[in-house]
């Protein structure tokens, strides 16, 4: 399989369809059936921490790349453009790493997200106790 067609949906299907992205903005998810044709689902979250969507011309991207290291294809391929785009197959060390890189990732989000809750709730309470007064 080289192309994908993009499907927006509200909740992804039960069967998914061989050569369709199936993206719900709504729920923040992508799911579609492995390129390789072992018709394996493959789901992708989307977000901040995890795969970003884009659309143009009704021809989507998602970024980064897709591995599968946990199927038995361990297929590994970009999907670009309404193109699939395979790409080389990772090490154990790689695939490591990778999932080291991205938990690190999200740490350093969740973090940050935190911190500036934190100064947002300080700066209410401090508004809040001057009205008071």
């Amino acid at each position: 399989m080289t192309r994908i067609n993009l499907l927006k949906v509200k909740y992804l299907p039960t069967i998914l369809e061989p050569g369709v992205l199936y993206v719900s903005e709504e729920f923040e998810v992508a799911g579609h059936l492995c390129p390789c044709g072992c018709d394996n689902k493959i789901i992708t979250p989307l977000g901040p921490t995890d795969w970003t969507f884009t659309a143009f011309n009704n021809k989507p991207t998602l970024y980064p790349s897709i591995g599968n290291w946990q199927i038995p294809c361990r297929s590994h391929y970009w999907i670009s453009k309404g193109e699939i785009k395979w790409s080389y197959q990772w090490t154990e060390e790689q695939i490591f790493a990778g999932r080291q890189a991205e938990e690190e990732l999200r740490n350093v989000y969740y973090k940050k997200l935190a911190r500036k809750r934190n100064r947002k709730s300080i700066a209410k309470n401090i508004v809040n106790w001057l009205r008071k007064k």
